[in-house]
């Protein structure tokens, strides 16, 4: 089994096919050895060998029992705010350049650090913008900001396999949109 293999992603869901997480295949694997999990469905192009047997490398995974999880929050961090606006500056729309965190309503003004006042910027608005609202410069946000979910997290930031897109509630035209 060669290390690439085993360290592909797999969707696990929960009893009731709610997304949990994404593990290894190899953690997925021994999850399904041990009969901890179903596997919903698999990459049968690509086996795991064994010295008896050929596997089917897993792809979506589900517990046999219910795990209750709290609800699960995407922690607010610049990294987050920039994988949320797709590295995109929220007032001109542009990618090219470096790409910085600003606060629609500054901080001076009573602007506080929320997934709902934190916007990527590029430095050119940013420097423009400087310590005011963007109405007072003549500026207005292309997208208004909204709290990430779980499922928009796990869409973003790994490569989603066609065989997760039913359990990720997306259809191709929304994933192409997406990307």
């Amino acid at each position: 089994m060669s290390d690439s293999i085993i360290n592909r992603s797999v969707l696990m869901l929960n009893q009731n096919y709610e997304p949990l997480t994404v593990c290894s295949a190899r953690r997925a694997f021994v999850l399904s050895y041990q009969g901890k999990v179903e596997i919903i469905a698999s990459k049968d192009d690509t086996p795991i060998r064994t010295v008896s047997k050929d596997y089917a490398l897993p792809a979506v995974i589900r517990l046999w029992n219910y795990k209750h999880v709290p609800f699960k929050r995407i922690m607010l961090s610049r990294k987050n705010v920039l994988i949320r606006d797709h590295k995109r500056c929220q007032y001109c729309n542009t990618q090219k350049g470096t790409m910085t965190v600003d606060h629609i309503i500054p901080k001076a003004r009573g602007g506080r650090e929320s997934w709902l006042n934190l916007v990527c910027c590029c430095v050119k608005c940013n420097n423009k913008k400087g310590d005011l609202p963007p109405v007072k410069v003549g500026m207005s946000l292309i997208r208004k900001p909204v709290r990430p979910t779980f499922i928009t997290f796990i869409q973003r930031n790994h490569s989603v396999d066609d065989l997760w897109k039913p359990y990720l509630f997306i259809n191709s035209e929304q994933f192409a949109a997406t990307t």
